[in-house]
């Protein structure tokens, strides 16, 4: 569970340097990337690891649809509020569980479904909080939307992969494969691979080191440790480091109805994160093999 609470705090900071960033979505997570297939590299070549063609093959398609995620979260954060692309992200807590349930067998308890719903009623005062601010943009709320949808194919396919491969491993094939499809496909929107200045060099190894190599490390390898609804639920702590910081770094503005359901997202976390420690035996990982 700290794991999954500290890539919470990771991800935080991704929202904040590509809302600022002069670079375009694509660009940017093109660059991203490739910082983050140097970063595995590095780590590969301390601990002697090496990628295999087994393993490749294996956790490929993981790596095309986190290209896909990355793409269109990037887009979202660049093109509306932090607040609606960092909230609306987190419905993936509902198809998350939804899907875990169906795929893997996880069972969720009556208490559990209630904190769900509390958290997605905090989700929904936040976009709805928002929505005549500034910086909000329909185009960015719609990727942030179809991000979601990718976020929880790309989690229930990791959850399923780690089941056979390592967590260092799994991540590294996932930025490999991820680089190459974005490198395609960011030309081929028009997008500019240019090389960055030195201020986005250090946007982009923020992004990879913080949020790449620790927060996606951390979260690829809680998949063997919790079951994938909590996890996902608890992540929904992320938009609000981001907001905060959103609103005291960058001044955005932070409406009454945005505080309240910020405050609903932390309460039903917090109170979930109580009931673990109180019945342990309530929240062990399912079997990772998929039930159908």
């Amino acid at each position: 569970m700290a794991a999954v609470m500290v890539a919470a705090f990771a991800w935080a900071c991704p929202p904040l340097i590509l809302s600022e960033t002069s670079m375009t979505p694509l660009s940017f997570a093109a660059y991203r990337l490739w910082t983050g297939v140097a970063i595995y590299a590095v780590m590969f070549a301390a601990t002697g690891r090496r990628l295999r063609w087994s393993t490749i093959k294996a956790c490929a398609p993981g790596g095309l649809i986190f290209a896909a995620d990355v793409g269109l979260a990037f887009i979202a954060f660049h093109d509306t509020s932090i607040v609606d692309a960092t909230v609306i992200g987190t419905l993936s807590t509902v198809t998350i569980a939804i899907g875990a349930a169906i795929w893997f067998g996880e069972s969720l308890r009556r208490s559990a479904l209630v904190l769900i719903a509390v958290s997605m009623v905090g989700v929904v005062l936040v976009a709805v909080g928002s929505s005549g601010t500034p910086s909000f943009g329909v185009r960015g709320d719609v990727a942030a939307l179809c991000s979601a949808l990718t976020w929880t194919a790309y989690w229930l396919y990791s959850k399923r992969a780690r089941a056979t491969v390592g967590a260092l491993e799994y991540m590294a094939t996932v930025m490999l494969v991820a680089a190459i499809a974005m490198t395609i496909v960011a030309p081929a929107t028009g997008a500019s691979l240019a090389w960055p200045n030195a201020s986005e060099w250090l946007g982009l190894f923020t992004v990879a080191l913080v949020a790449g190599a620790v927060g996606h490390s951390l979260l690829a390898w809680s998949h063997q440790h919790l079951q994938a609804w909590l996890a996902s639920l608890i992540l929904n702590c992320q938009p609000i480091v981001s907001v905060a910081l959103a609103w005291v770094l960058l001044r955005q503005e932070v409406t009454p109805l945005t505080a309240l359901g910020s405050v609903l997202v932390l309460a039903a976390t917090a109170t979930l994160v109580a009931s673990r420690r109180r019945n342990p035996e309530e929240f062990e990982p399912e079997p990772t093999t998929p039930s159908v």
